[in-house]
């Protein structure tokens, strides 16, 4: 394995994806981790990350400087590789000229750490502060036009540092680069497969469980799906499946996922039909973050008493992410204090806040996987591919797709909108061009003519993205005539609706979601 250790970067969950890529295993961990900790988890190297505060700053977030003693070889990424060369006695200052965005690396030792990196290369810059001296031992591997030392390297102690961020699709060699550390440098070995990753979850589900029974919070995401099948596998009927059909799901989903699991798939499901409430309690509801609360809260009453109901059950499963973990851990840094700082996690998030009372015993098995690490595994165990492959569908679903209240009438016009959108791009063999391609209803309405007839109904918004991880996005420029026909059936077919508009916006400055 090897060790990321975190000082804040918006990209440090990235790094570690990068290495997994690499079919080897890694973790994030707070910059706070000590020497001897990391010396116990015995990792072949260690990558400290970027992180917005400048190294000579009060307060800048330090790492144990005795993980320089441990032997292990040590990448240092961008805020990484200037805490690397303070603390090993270099110095580090504000740059004449700050460097953001794309920049030539100019290689002047193309082995080792850039073996494979073209000279010339595009690399994505992001500092304000550079390297003026370094460390005795250290050499310059690359620099660019404003950075004179861009990388840097103490072969002899397996110390390399570079200025720019690798991890990021902007730069072009940066894979090579990463494969270059964790194989050549770091002497790794590709072990992290889908294939020894099922087998060791199924052992290990089986070694706890034994003979008790266990309930999963069933969605219809590629998580909670996942996690059905891999379970089914390990130990069949002892698992027990729970959807929660709270109304706000597209239209022929909930149907559609009772009939995959428990007809085609035999994985036992119990559907509970609770629309009605739901929707009741967030009547007259129009802040977004308080649907979201709301629909959460309800979530957990409805969960709890049904699994009473169909109880006892010793083990509750979740399909909690790394991701998910790593925000739990609360390793990122606030830059003026250096202090960790909380990361709120969404508000709802299936079966999160669940009672204590419950007295389930938790069981995670996908808690060490990235999200397309879960798709990966989802092919691995036969899940059917229209949910391996199914687009982001947010937790509070529809109620969250209508901007202010929610109500009967509002949910039919956009499930139906929402229906004609998806069956288009469907027809045109288009759905995995997109990120997300959904629609939105506004709480406004707008004069129309209809048949000669004046009209006064409401605007559906199309959002059509593209994105590689959903952290940033691009508004899609699909064809006209696709835009064109999916406006003219959703103002013919759907009830209450005049106009249709399209959402140029992208992630930043906008959200995917409109709530």
């Amino acid at each position: 394995m090897l060790i990321i250790l975190d000082f804040g970067s918006q990209y440090s969950e990235l790094i570690a994806r990068r290495i997994r890529e690499t079919q080897v295993y890694s973790e994030v961990l707070s910059y706070r981790t000590s020497a001897e900790k990391i010396r116990q988890l015995n990792p072949k190297g260690i990558i400290l990350s970027g992180g917005p505060s400048s190294v000579y700053a009060d307060h800048a977030p330090k790492c144990d400087p005795a993980i320089w003693e441990l032997g292990i070889p040590v990448l240092g990424v961008c805020y990484g590789m200037q805490l690397m060369v303070q603390q090993l006695g270099g110095q580090v200052e504000t740059a004449e000229r700050g460097e953001y965005g794309k920049a030539s690396l100019h290689i002047d030792d193309p082995t080792d750490l850039l073996t494979n990196v073209g000279d010339g290369s595009t690399m994505w810059m992001s500092h304000g502060d550079s390297v003026t001296r370094l460390p005795q031992g250290f050499e310059v591997l690359a620099h660019t036009d404003n950075t004179p030392s861009a990388a840097i390297a103490n072969h002899d102690q397996g110390f390399y540092g570079v200025q720019f961020h690798p991890e990021v699709v902007h730069s072009v060699d940066g894979q090579a680069l990463i494969r270059n550390f964790v194989y050549h440098i770091c002497r790794c070995e590709p072990t992290w497969t889908t294939e020894a990753f099922v087998e060791e979850a199924i052992r290990e589900v089986r070694a706890k469980v034994g003979t008790k029974r266990v309930l999963l919070a069933l969605s219809g995401g590629v998580d909670s799906s996942t996690l059905a099948f891999l379970l089914h596998q390990a130990i069949g009927d002892q698992l027990t499946c729970m959807f929660i059909d709270q109304g706000f799901m597209r239209k022929g989903e909930p149907e559609r996922l009772v009939e995959l699991f428990d007809q085609q798939f035999h994985i036992k499901v119990e559907y509970v039909q609770a629309r009605t409430r739901f929707l009741e309690k967030i009547k007259g509801i129009t802040d977004p973050e308080e649907k979201r609360k709301r629909i959460g809260h309800e979530f957990i009453r409805v969960f709890e008493e049904e699994s009473k109901r169909l109880g006892p059950f010793d083990y509750l499963a979740q399909g909690t992410l790394y991701p998910d973990v790593i925000e739990s851990a609360d390793t990122n840094v606030d830059p003026k204090t250096g202090e960790r700082v909380a990361v709120k996690i969404k508000s709802h998030h299936n079966v999160g806040g669940l009672p204590k009372d419950l007295q389930f015993k938790l069981i995670e098995p996908l808690r060490k996987l990235f999200k397309d690490e879960v798709r990966n595994v989802g092919r691995s165990v036969g899940l059917p591919n229209e949910i391996v492959r199914r687009q982001p569908f947010p937790g509070p679903g529809l109620a969250i797709r209508i901007l202010g209240e929610v109500t009967a009438e509002r949910l039919n016009i956009l499930r139906d909108a929402d229906y004609i959108v998806r069956e288009e791009i469907r027809n045109r063999g288009l759905y995995h061009d997109f990120w997300q391609a959904f629609a939105v209803l506004l709480p406004v309405r707008s004069v129309g003519v209809m048949g000669d007839q004046r009209t006064y109904a409401h605007p559906i918004v199309l959002r059509l993205v593209s994105s590689e991880d959903g952290m940033t996005a691009d508004w899609s420029r699909p064809s006209y005539n696709l835009l064109e026909v999916i406006s003219n059936r959703i103002v013919n077919e759907v009830d209450g609706v005049n106009r249709v508009v399209y959402d140029i916006t992208s992630k930043p400055p906008g959200t995917i979601e409109w709530e």
